[in-house]
């Protein structure tokens, strides 16, 4: 590989961590506004640990989707 190409490559790289990053911070963003409007709905947010295991194992499986696309 040659250092013009390595240097496209490490560019391309930087465009799409730099594009991954906002995303996932608007689609952040986004899920605490609802979670914010549902709480202030159901007068505060109570979230069990059954929930919560819940949550985390499907963030996970959403990760393993995104890695698997790559591939």
């Amino acid at each position: 590989m040659t250092d013009n190409e390595l240097a496209t490559t490490n560019n391309q790289n930087s465009k799409i961590l730099a594009l991954g990053t906002i995303i996932g911070a608007l689609v952040g963003l986004g899920a605490a506004y609802l979670i914010l409007q549902n709480a202030d709905e159901e007068e505060g947010l109570q979230i069990g640990a059954g929930e919560g295991v819940k949550l985390g194992i499907s963030i996970f499986s959403f990760f393993k989707q995104i890695t698997n696309l790559g591939s």
